[in-house]
């Protein structure tokens, strides 16, 4: 049930918008001279005006600018992470309901904005929002609330707290193939038009092009809207989640069923015994087979039943910490769904049959004459289908053994790999433009205390850096320049984060004063390369120092420094080239601790900032929490695995457990006679045993080859990964083959110590 939530949860998104299949989002190709790059789902403010203008196909748009602000009023001052400009279109293309306001008449002005529910909640209580100022940002400008729209449901790509209108961002807003800073989500008149207009984007953008840059490259790929979630590896505005691991869930949890039903299998022909008198009986006295068989159908459907009534209320116990364990905010109401309703029905009926059929075709084909002598004995073909049940069983057990310890040994690797950059203790924080303007007394103030070390501003953090621009060689010709990450910093950044220099040396305050001017093009910067941009631009390292060059679309310096490479995406993928560059702008503040004294450190802060930025709160977060939120998914895949494993094992071990008691019943006046012979408690129990050790080996060796194709294929996704090791197998087959021998030996120990005269009295 769990599993059906999740599941329904990732596969519903987006699918509430109505015109979902006329909707792309635009993702941006560029290349400068260099490789090509794609900036994932950020383009320019002329996409839409432009492909609408241009293309019938597309009949209208919404650009979006994921923000934070902070928001005023009267006494309540929050940092607003949810603050999203968007154009007046917004919710005639997206079903977002507004409660208050009109849909042709909010965000048409500048300075306009609509709030949920719950954020109109939060700031007014009881009142009416609708005409509500609110001031935003750091200038404290006035926002007039226009609307009031519903919460955006979890399964959303697009979430907000607060949506003003586009135009509020004044001169940013100005129309530019470059700068691409906004999200662009395009209506097509129909859905079939997607594909049609993504044959005519590359011709035209490349006469775009010819006009206004010539020799560079920018092409458009359109994403189909309900597809971004699972299929995009470019994020929205909640991070995506992946259709492969959909099917890694489903699968697991498929298996996990399927081991309950092969256990409800062995555990109901091991008890077959007990039952076979009152078959016999039963068939002395008139009884059909199909009656029989009906009659068991109906026990396994009844247990079946049962247990998903059970399964509901620990569904209810254990949802919240599910929801916390999977990311997700799911809800015990969704299980009441009809679409849902309808796969349990089916998943227990199904369960029902698959797992009571050969127990009641065991049961009602027994002939009465020899279970009433007292002869019975089940069949070879019996014996061999449970035997290959536990061998099945075990299949999965070791291959979710060896896959958890194999995606944990990755997920250690990430954790102790030297990244190039020291996360540990750094805590982070966001500035705004009044900060910076007295930046240099804030990282005194903050360093007067000796548990601060350091204090940097920057655009980023090295934890992950975005932003992309074109690196020029010398006389700023395209083709001497290469696409590259970039990150604007000052001139502590690289001391507070710990990027070792090799060449070169590291920034100083009058390289802050270089580049103070309002015209970055009329400012000298001097650049910070990593290893890999040197090696693009066909530079040695010690070469590479006092070297000239341009970046983006003009500005001129020269390398200063080299940095060793250092991890700034997640490891997923390769060093990328990088530059750093001093400026005096920056959103991030970087705080490097000792560690010591925590709690006294933060409240330190946390005092220094209510004298220094009284105009927004001391929010913060560790460096370490943003480089673990790059691998959310793997860390609940690892998770997952975990607790399944568990539950395999044990559902495996049960199954054991009695098709070990129905062996020992079988051979006890085997066992009587050996043990009157002479036979030791540790000869009966391998003698019982030897079977099982054969078929949990056969089950390793079945299970190897299926483990190395499956983690090679997960782990073919990281460009830095672990090599899969001989003690990875031997430990899971260790560990299945330990765990099933002691659950065997329970048994072969108690028919070890049986008293042998009352059996073969008994016999």
């Amino acid at each position: 049930m769990l599993m059906v939530l999740y599941m329904q949860h990732d596969l519903s998104f987006d699918r509430f918008q109505l015109k979902g299949d006329r909707i792309a989002r635009v993702i941006m190709q560029y290349s400068f001279g260099g490789s090509e790059v794609t900036s994932g789902n950020f383009t320019s403010t002329k996409v839409l005006p432009s492909f609408k203008k241009n293309f019938p196909e597309v009949i209208d748009g919404v650009r979006i600018y994921d923000a934070s602000r902070i928001v005023l009023y009267k006494d309540r001052l929050f940092n607003e992470e949810g603050f999203v400009y968007s154009d007046s279109s917004f919710f005639s293309i997206f079903n977002f309901q507004l409660l208050r306001g009109g849909i042709r008449q909010v965000l048409t002005e500048p300075y306009q904005v609509v709030i949920t529910q719950s954020t109109a909640l939060k700031y007014f209580g009881q009142e009416d929002p609708i005409g509500k100022v609110l001031k935003v940002g750091s200038d404290q400008m006035n926002y007039t609330v226009i609307g009031v729209s519903e919460d955006c449901p979890s399964n959303s790509q697009i979430r907000y707290d607060f949506l003003a209108s586009f135009s509020s961002l004044g001169p940013a807003q100005e129309e530019s193939y470059f700068e691409a800073n906004y999200t662009t989500y395009l209506l097509f008149r129909d859905a079939s038009s997607i594909d049609g207009l993504q044959q005519k984007i590359g011709p035209f953008m490349k006469g775009e092009m010819d006009t206004q840059e010539p020799g560079a490259y920018i092409n458009y790929i359109f994403e189909p809207f309900c597809r971004v979630h699972l299929y995009s590896e470019y994020d929205a505005m909640v991070p995506n989640s992946n259709i492969r691991y959909i099917y890694i869930i489903a699968g697991i949890a498929l298996l996990v069923l399927i081991i309950a039903c092969f256990t409800y299998i062995n555990l109901s022909t091991a008890r077959s015994i007990e039952r076979a008198r009152e078959v016999g009986i039963r068939k002395v006295a008139g009884a059909m087979r199909y009656q029989l068989f009906a009659q068991f159908i109906s026990e396994s459907f009844l247990i079946t039943m049962i247990a998903g009534i059970i399964s509901l209320g620990l569904v209810a116990l254990v949802l919240s910490s599910f929801n916390e364990l999977a990311g997700k905010q799911l809800h015990f109401s969704d299980l009441g769904r009809p679409g849902i309703l309808l796969v349990m029905a089916g998943i227990v009926i199904l369960i029902s049959l698959f797992a009571g059929s050969y127990p009641a075709l065991i049961l009602s084909d027994f002939q009465p004459i020899k279970v009433l002598k007292g002869a019975f004995k089940n069949s070879s073909s019996g014996t061999w289908l449970r035997h290959s049940l536990i061998v099945f069983q075990f299949v999965i057990s070791v291959f979710l053994i060896a896959s958890t310890t194999i995606i944990g040994s990755q997920m250690r690797y990430i954790q102790n790999k030297k990244l190039g950059y020291e996360r540990d203790h750094v805590i982070i924080t966001r500035i705004d433009q009044k900060m910076l303007d007295k930046i240099d007394l804030i990282k005194t103030e903050l360093k007067s205390n000796p548990n601060v070390l350091s204090v940097t501003k920057a655009n980023f953090s090295p934890v992950h850096i975005p932003g992309g621009y074109v690196m020029s060689r010398g006389d700023q010709t395209i083709d001497q320049s290469i696409n590259t990450r970039g990150n604007n910093i000052d001139e502590d950044y690289i001391k507070t984060n710990g990027l070792e220099i090799i060449a070169g040396s590291d920034l100083h305050h009058q390289d802050m004063v270089d580049v103070s001017k309002e015209d970055y093009k009329d400012n000298y910067f001097h650049f910070v390369l990593n290893e890999a941009a040197v090696k693009a631009l066909g530079w040695t390292t010690e070469e590479a120092v006092g070297k000239k060059m341009y970046l983006g679309d003009g500005r001129p310096g020269e390398v200063k420094a080299v940095v060793r490479d250092f991890h700034f995406t997640s490891l997923h993928n390769t060093i990328e080239p990088l530059v750093l560059f001093p400026s005096t702008w920056g959103s991030t503040m970087m705080i490097k601790i000792s560690g010591a004294d925590l709690a006294g450190t933060i409240s330190f802060l946390g005092n220094k900032w209510k004298t220094l930025a009284a105009h927004r709160p001391f929010e913060y977060h560790f460096m370490d929490e943003d480089f673990s939120k790059l691998y959310d998914a793997e860390n609940r895949v690892a998770k997952v695995f975990n607790i399944f494993s568990g539950i395999s094992i044990l559902l495996a071990c049960l199954g054991l457990f009695g098709l070990s008691a129905f062996a020992a019943k079988q051979r006890m006046k085997e066992l009587s006679v050996r043990k009157v012979l002479g036979a030791s408690v540790a000869d009966i129990i391998l003698i019982l045993s030897g079977k099982f050790v054969k078929m949990i080996f056969l089950a390793f060796l079945i299970a190897i080859p299926l483990i190395w194709i499956s983690m090679n294929a997960w782990l073919s996704d990281f460009y830095y990964r672990i090599h899969i090791k001989w003690w990875m197998f031997a430990l899971a087959g260790a560990s299945a083959l330990s765990v099933a021998m002691l659950t065997v030996s329970i048994q072969a120990i108690r028919a070890a110590i049986a008293n042998p005269i009352k059996s073969l009295r008994t016999e």
